[in-house]
């Protein structure tokens, strides 16, 4: 029989300056995956080098988790950006987290978008085609972590970049597969047995059931749990928990 394995994932590094979010150390001791904030929505360098320090001690993979230029939003604010402006920006910030971790003996793993930009490639071929590009000539091989039927997903294919599958435990889904906004309602999930359960349902069935009630197929690769989501860190435990109860293995997957 076959062991059953999925990574799990958090955003990580996403503190700046005196404004502290998240507890970095804490969910480096639970997940097996680390997205690393560049610099552009969140993180300064010294919240970046000490959480890439504190992943590779706990061998904890890292990837890059480039957004927009956005400060002041967090990311999480649509940028029409040129496609030479996008892949300049996304290039730019998948190199200083590659230098950042090769001072601590390690390399980038793989390349996670953030917030908005996330979204958007997830329907905009040509802001899809910039990020995947960028991947893609920093370095040949170089996997990205994203939603599932997406158009990034179709365009990874089209540029030979290596596609992985990502399912939130902590978000609501829409019927079509996209993430819930978040300010509507149920968007954001905060019951500790909920979304553990939810995990398990990722893992074991493919599935997530969105609004509405309809079950929609993700089959996804890694699970993510946001570390700036109030009780980030009972949820990831529990997740590890169910999971290892259930059979399945966390481990990552770049």
């Amino acid at each position: 029989m076959t062991e059953l394995r999925i990574d799990l994932n958090s955003d990580l590094g996403e503190s700046f300056g005196s404004w502290s979010l998240g507890d970095d150390e804490a969910l480096l001791s639970l997940v097996s995956s680390a997205n690393l904030a560049c610099g552009f929505h969140a993180g300064d360098p010294l919240t970046i080098l000490r959480t890439a320090k504190t992943a590779v001690e706990n061998r904890v993979a890292v990837g890059a988790h480039p957004g927009y230029r956005d400060l002041a939003g967090f990311g999480r604010r649509f940028l029409d950006l040129s496609s030479d402006e996008l892949y300049g920006d996304v290039l730019y910030q998948l190199s200083a987290i590659d230098g950042m971790l090769r001072t601590v003996g390690a390399a980038l793993s793989y390349v996670k978008p953030h917030g908005a930009l996330y979204n958007r490639i997830a329907v905009d071929r040509q802001q899809a085609k910039a990020v995947a590009a960028a991947v893609r000539d920093f370095r040949a091989g170089l996997p990205m972590l994203g939603m599932p039927g997406s158009v990034i997903e179709s365009v990874c294919q089209e540029l030979e970049v290596p596609f992985f599958r990502e399912a939130f435990v902590d978000r609501g889904y829409l019927a079509d597969g996209t993430l819930m906004p978040r300010g509507a309602a149920g968007a954001l999930l905060h019951d500790v047995e909920s979304v553990a359960e939810r995990a398990l349902q990722m893992a074991l069935e493919g599935t997530v059931t969105a609004e509405g009630g309809s079950v929609i197929s993700l089959r996804p690769d890694s699970l993510c749990v946001h570390g700036d989501t109030p009780g980030a860190v009972a949820m990831a435990s529990a997740v590890r928990e169910v999971l290892s109860g259930a059979g399945v293995r966390i481990e990552r997957f770049a």
